[in-house]
């Protein structure tokens, strides 16, 4: 199964800071990863089109519900 999930990537411009630039997560991608706030991750340039997220720790165990 593949998913696809449209998103706009947000620029922040404050005075006399460079641009920043921020890409959100929806849900239901998020939850499909197990990403978790704060988790560190690496993007991977493959070309001009695609990139790679890359989790720079193994992913954190589930948690099962009862």
């Amino acid at each position: 199964m593949q998913a696809k999930y449209e998103i706009k990537v947000q620029v922040i411009r404050s005075r006399k800071q460079a641009p920043r630039f921020y890409v959100n997560f929806p849900l239901p991608l998020a939850a499909a990863l197990d990403l978790e706030g704060g988790e560190a991750v690496q993007w991977q340039l493959l070309d001009h089109k695609e990139l790679r997220l890359l989790r720079l720790t193994s992913a954190p165990a589930r948690r099962r519900r009862r």
